[in-house]
């Protein structure tokens, strides 16, 4: 009988499944140890994947509750890729259905902030734009202009303090996070992607720039948020890391 792939997969990722019928070692019999141990390989070598991946998520559950968990997400999601630098992707979901772990609800984005300084680091570079392009556009050509980010941002929003998180764990002397939602914009103006806390309104202004509105949009729709929007603060931000990559005065319509 020979073994499918589907057979072989689901036994690899289970150590409940038995032996795929049809492998064999050179004398015939079933090659139990043998498989056991690739089966153990590989269990090592995606659970280190997602330690790399995920360091934060692992000190806050400590190491023995994050190879359980990891356990369970490799049983649950085997690799569809050979790039182990994606593996990974669908933590978050999968975290908000662990039942072991749902009471600690801010675990999902949690996931979600380390996936996406992940995704800014492997993200293709941009030359930022010089602040002086903004600073001589009339304003009038400027709220009709639209905004280009650079490939390596990224925005998290929460309604859990996830900045204050990882600020706390991964910084020396942080303050302990505060009890409130929080938006976090992921820059890299270097080689290291970094997170930044965004003011009140940040969140709402550079995700409508992620969905292609123009300038005055953007700013319009952060200000309906919150009246005192601080628009010069957070271009501050952004042009401070190289945040924006361009931007486009074509047609507005």
């Amino acid at each position: 009988m020979s073994v499918t792939q589907t057979d072989f997969t689901r036994a690899v990722f289970d150590p409940g499944q038995a032996v795929p019928p049809g492998l064999t070692n050179p004398d015939g019999a079933a090659a139990t140890k043998r498989f056991d141990v690739y089966r153990n390989n590989v269990a090592v070598s995606l659970t280190e994947a997602l330690e790399t991946a995920f360091p934060l998520l692992r000190k806050l559950v400590g190491s023995d509750n994050f190879r359980r968990l990891a356990g369970a997400y490799l049983r649950a999601h085997p690799p569809t890729s050979p790039l182990m630098m994606h593996y990974g992707q669908e933590m978050p979901q999968f975290l908000e259905n662990f039942g072991p772990l749902r009471r600690l609800g801010y675990l999902p984005d949690v996931a979600r902030l380390e996936l996406a300084l992940r995704g800014s680091y492997h993200a293709a570079d941009a030359t930022p734009l010089a602040p002086e392009t903004l600073q001589d556009m009339p304003a009038d050509r400027l709220m009709a202009a639209r905004l280009r980010l650079a490939p390596a941002v990224r925005l998290v929003r929460s309604r859990w303090p996830i900045h204050g998180i990882w600020r706390f764990n991964m910084t020396d002397d942080a303050p302990k996070p505060e009890s409130r939602g929080e938006n976090v914009l992921i820059t890299r103006p270097d080689f290291d992607p970094a997170p930044h806390l965004l003011p009140p309104g940040g969140g709402t202004f550079v995700a409508a720039v992620l969905q292609g509105e123009s300038f005055g949009a953007a700013y319009e729709a952060a200000v309906a948020q919150v009246a005192e929007f601080d628009l010069p603060g957070l271009l501050s931000l952004l042009l401070g890391g190289g945040a924006i990559a361009g931007l486009d005065e074509g047609d507005q319509e």
